[in-house]
């Protein structure tokens, strides 16, 4: 017997290694050590993106963004359905955090993550997920996002959701505003 020995498989006794198999075998040989992703290393000094509790510990003051208080957001409805998009793709507080909860008057709470920096939709999309089969009337009378509240005295690590009864009545000043500044 000259020849090489290769795995058996006792249903396909005989076959050489699946295709599948020695791609494998290249790409490590290729390698030569197993690899890390890069995304999962990168420190949170080079990216900007904080943890909490640190910023905590040097006592570093965040900021809410203000676009959290124009959102007119229903809390059981999609945080896709809002006209005013652009808002979500901004970071919920500054410095950006990988991680934030959201702390309800009544005692609940939900977290938001993104390891890139939570923004005001990871913190929506957290939100949406708790309240997303409750009904309107079983929303406590408040279903409307008011914005958040940060209060370092009573939470460092946490902001205090705030809801109200309505929504504010649709800006139609603006429209009427930029037509006329078109006229001119």
């Amino acid at each position: 017997m000259t020849e090489e020995l290769t795995r058996i498989d006792s249903a396909v006794a005989g076959l050489s290694i699946s295709p599948k198999d020695e791609k494998t075998e290249q790409k490590t040989e290729k390698k030569g050590k197993s690899h890390r992703r890069l995304s999962s290393s990168v420190s949170s000094s080079t990216t900007g993106v904080r943890n909490i509790k640190d910023l905590e510990k040097e006592q570093i003051p965040i900021e809410i963004a203000i676009e959290t208080q124009k959102t007119n957001w229903k809390l059981n409805t999609a945080p896709s359905l809002l006209e005013d998009k652009e808002h979500l793709s901004k970071f919920l507080v500054t410095p950006p955090v990988k991680k934030i909860d959201l702390h309800f008057p009544l005692g609940l709470e939900v977290t938001a993550r993104n390891l890139k920096g939570v923004t005001i939709k990871d913190a929506l999309d957290a939100i949406y997920k708790q309240y997303k089969k409750k009904a309107d009337d079983e929303l406590d009378g408040k279903p409307i996002l008011a914005g958040f509240e940060w209060d370092p005295e009573e939470f460092w690590t946490k902001l205090i959701v705030h809801q109200k009864k309505e929504s504010a009545p649709q800006p139609t000043g603006k429209k009427s505003k930029k037509k006329n500044n078109d006229a001119e």
